[in-house]
């Protein structure tokens, strides 16, 4: 079989999707954004991947995003293709009506596209269960029929209601694979976590309940510690904060052992295990070395690519375990696939049900990583065992599906 091939193959998109996105903000101003949206590859079955909209959204972003969904899906226990796409459209300080009316607008475009045994989008950065509400609305408007669900966390449109917490989950239960790999566990390690969306406050949720101790989170302006550490009580304050538009500051306000650092990552607080939740490139060469310095020997990626090739050797240099994003994040494909399974649409699963399919998958996922880069001669206990064996186990998945089909 000729892998050169087929990576030829692989590397350029099926589709590639450009429009115009014009839409009326609340002063009858009308305004005019790009919509994008990649469908990466489909030869292991439909595709599923986020909707991103953010300012730096572009089509450079959309080609990435979507090649790393094609091989953490192939990762996954199920049979999907990948896609990616969104808008250069920012959410921030717009009205409901005026993301109601852009997200209608959107879909208009969009909705030819897609469809249960096509193409169905999921969340990502700047599009919640809001603007998956409005955005769904608008395809079933369209497309006449209520097949299918977009994966967004509201469940009596969209089965199951877990949705939002899966990939956070996910997360913190491939470290704990990890770590008892290396007769360790979470409870009593201090971690680092970056990011205050959805999957960084669902890592501190679940990380509380294995008995850690999570210390950190950050925005776009800076990061906030706490040294007594996060408890229950403390996030569901941070979410109003978030919900209200706050900035994170106000925490300190209240909290008098806590401390908002402006202009500053959350890297160089010391730490055992570090969770990457915020965006693309995050961790820097300076930022992986103060990782280091700060005792970390875990890091676990929960954004798509957080850490920049240089930072990549440092850490690996100094031997920390790096889980890579494509298998740890795999959380937010399992949730999408349980809730588009006819049978679980028909029952509501409970959380326990939920937790443990979950755990499974993760678990599924880690054995798949692991297997592989053992069986290409990697150690298992190397830094980058499981990055490499995520690849090459997902590589080779998808190459045997279109070695299948032939040339197409």
């Amino acid at each position: 079989m000729s892998y050169v091939n087929i990576m030829e193959r692989l590397l350029e998109p099926e589709r590639v999707i450009v429009f115009r996105v014009s839409w009326v903000d609340d002063r009858g101003v009308t305004h005019v954004n790009r919509g994008f949206r990649v469908q990466y590859n489909q030869s292991m079955g439909p595709c599923r991947g986020g909707i991103r909209f953010h300012p730096s959204m572009n089509l450079s972003v959309a080609k990435f995003l979507g090649f790393e969904q094609t091989l953490k899906n192939a990762l996954s226990p199920y049979k999907l293709g990948g896609a990616a796409g969104g808008s250069d459209f920012n959410p921030k300080g717009k009205s409901d009506n005026e993301i109601m009316r852009f997200c209608q607008s959107f879909m208009s475009e969009m909705y030819r596209y897609l469809g249960p045994d096509k193409d169905l989008p999921s969340e990502e950065m700047g599009v919640g269960t809001r603007e998956m509400g409005y955005l769904f609305g608008q395809y079933r408007r369209l497309a006449g029929h209520f097949q299918g669900s977009f994966t967004g966390p509201r469940i009596f449109w969209s089965g199951s209601s877990l949705r939002p917490e899966a990939t956070g989950y996910g997360l913190v239960f491939f470290a704990q694979l990890m770590l008892a790999d290396m007769n360790k566990e979470l409870k009593g390690l201090r971690c680092v976590v970056s990011g205050s969306g959805k999957i960084a406050m669902h890592v501190l949720e679940k990380l509380i309940a294995y008995g850690a101790l999570p210390i950190s989170v950050s925005d776009s302006r800076g990061y906030l510690v706490d040294e007594d550490g996060f408890d229950y009580m403390k996030i569901s304050f941070l979410r109003d904060i978030k919900a209200q538009q706050r900035s994170l500051r106000d925490y300190s306000k209240t909290y008098a052992r806590s401390k908002y650092y402006d202009e500053a990552k959350p890297w160089n607080e010391r730490c055992d295990v570090a969770f990457a939740c915020a965006s693309q490139n995050e961790i820097n060469q300076s930022d992986a070395t103060n990782l280091v310095n700060s005792g970390c020997r875990v890091l676990v990626e929960g954004s798509n690519m957080p850490c920049t090739p240089e930072a990549v050797q440092i850490l690996r240099k100094a031997s920390v375990l790096i889980a890579p994003a494509m298998a740890a994040g795999a959380g937010g494909v399992v949730a999408g696939e349980l809730e588009l399974n006819h049978e679980c649409s028909l029952m509501h699963w409970s959380p326990e049900d939920f937790e443990s399919k979950l755990q499974d998958a993760m678990k599924q996922t880690y054995q798949r990583a692991i297997k592989a880069a053992t069986d290409f001669g990697y150690q298992k206990e190397s830094p980058e065992a499981l990055v490499h064996g995520a690849v090459i186990s997902a590589f080779l998945t998808i190459a045997q599906a279109m070695t299948d089909q032939g040339s197409v």
